[in-house]
């Protein structure tokens, strides 16, 4: 029976140690992938609202283009007919400029949404790099207790081991 519990609280506290640090990996990965959250939300909803303003404010742009040419085109179509030819290139010329103007907005708003895209994918890659480095380094430390462990438990196996062939054996003779 005591070489049973002796053999039991050897290996016992060993594989305690080992489900310990286990256990502590995997809370530090958990603690890094709640931490990386708020910064992939944020990005996200800061993507998001910037999308949303620049519709606002080029939408209300392009309505008043097409709205000013539309009463434009119908008033000198009232007045003469030999007008509305003229009318119809002031028209397009209208709409011509409403593009060259709006085009610099739009072109801007694309830009934004691609560093808004690029910024959340530099911080979900550093959210990456962080939580692996972390589960390398509860590996490698899991490891080291292991390493560091094993030879003592081997060294006191050997020698309680010896002892208790020794008395086995002197209570045999």
């Amino acid at each position: 029976m005591g070489l049973s519990s002796f053999f039991k609280d050897l290996f016992g506290s060993a594989k305690k140690k080992a489900d310990e640090i286990a256990t502590n990996a995997e809370i530090a990965v958990e603690e890094a992938k709640i931490a990386a959250t708020p910064y992939l939300d944020k990005a996200e909803t800061f993507a998001e609202a910037t999308f949303e303003k620049v519709k606002e404010t080029t939408a209300p742009i392009i309505e008043k283009a097409e709205t000013f040419a539309e009463v434009t085109f119908e008033k000198v179509k009232e007045t003469a007919t030999p007008i509305i030819e003229k009318a119809e290139t002031i028209a397009e010329q209208g709409i011509e400029k409403v593009k060259e103007t709006t085009a610099p907005i739009i072109e801007k708003a694309e830009e934004l949404g691609r560093t808004v895209i690029e910024t959340a994918t530099e911080y979900h890659d550093k959210a990456e790099v962080a939580i692996d480095k972390i589960v390398e380094s509860m590996k490698s430390n899991a490891t080291d207790t292991a390493e560091k462990t094993a030879p003592i438990v081997e060294d006191r196996l050997e020698t309680e081991s010896a002892e208790i062939i020794k008395k086995t054996e002197e209570s045999a003779d």
